[in-house]
């Protein structure tokens, strides 16, 4: 049972959800003791991923009742981070390690990870940096009892900044937003915020969908739940922003916005008519070393 499932507002609230229309009867079930599973995509980061790893070991083991599992999703390292994440797996054993030797992006790796999805009743990822605390994932849970997917906002009233970004990051984070709502008008303050929790079912509707494998991944991510018909609730968070994250107007910046563009063109009755220059694609890809989206049907 959820460890916040003791108090009568809860049950309460809980029976009132359970008789309305917008819960099946299998999913009423299991809310009542979800599985978990955490991803957490990472490259290059043995300076700042231990101390994550036991962070969340210790809370889930201290405050929470179901079945908590997370995997660390390798993706190209070229440091020590496999070492540092199985010093960790040796003293918490519900942490596990799928390593890619080759960098296939964040976006990359968490399409494989998610493709675990069937061992749990929820899937969410954070960001290896730390800046998503274990209280405020915990928060997202909760809200997956009533929706299908949560995902934490930087941008909403009551969400936290611990240490504000600096102007430059968060002049290109809204304009990012509003070229992205421009595009896909999905009408959310904040795709990229590194926090996600998903149901089950709803993953494995729309894994076949997930191409992006750089950070515009949680566009696709996002864009594909929307269609799916699934829904979709931003939560105010609580956010740390960490040295060493960065964000830069170079080839990888201009990756992800290429991500972006093709990920609309996807959607559009124009995309099979530039199949042709695909290689032209894969071309500007190499050159900006940004990881190319995977092929899906329509390639």
């Amino acid at each position: 049972m959820f460890p916040w499932a003791g108090s009568s507002v809860f049950r309460s609230d809980l029976f009132r959800l359970a008789e309305s229309r917008c819960f099946d009867n299998q999913w009423f079930v299991d809310s009542l003791n979800p599985s978990v599973l955490l991803l957490i995509p990472a490259y290059n980061e043995e300076q700042r991923i231990g101390p994550v790893l036991r962070v969340y070991a210790e809370f889930f083991r201290a405050h929470y009742v179901g079945s908590f599992h997370l995997v660390v999703v390798l993706n190209g390292c070229r440091d020590n981070t496999l070492g540092v994440v199985q010093q960790a797996v040796a003293e918490f054993p519900e942490i596990r390690v799928l390593e890619f030797a080759a960098p296939i992006g964040k976006g990359g790796a968490l399409i494989e990870g998610l493709k675990l999805a069937p061992e749990a009743d929820l899937i969410g990822y954070i960001d290896a940096d730390g800046a998503t605390q274990p209280a405020a994932f915990l928060d997202l849970l909760k809200e997956c009892g009533e929706v299908d997917c949560a995902i934490g906002s930087r941008w909403l009233p009551g969400s936290v900044l611990e240490q504000t970004q600096s102007l430059k990051r968060r002049l290109y984070s809204r304009c990012f937003h509003f070229f992205v709502e421009f595009l896909f008008w999905m009408q959310i303050k904040d795709t990229q915020c590194g926090a996600k929790v998903m149901r089950r079912r709803a993953i494995e509707a729309i894994h076949p969908q997930l191409r992006i494998a750089d950070v515009a991944f949680d566009i696709n991510l996002l864009y594909s739940l929307k269609r799916g018909g699934f829904s979709v609730r931003e939560v105010p968070t609580t956010w740390t922003d960490q040295m060493g994250s960065t964000m830069r107007l170079n080839k990888g910046a201009l990756g992800i916005l290429l991500s972006v563009v093709r990920l609309r063109l996807f959607y559009s009755p124009l995309y099979r008519l530039l199949r042709p220059f695909r290689p032209v694609e894969a071309w500007i890809y190499q050159k900006l070393r940004a990881p190319q989206p995977l092929p899906g049907p329509k390639d």
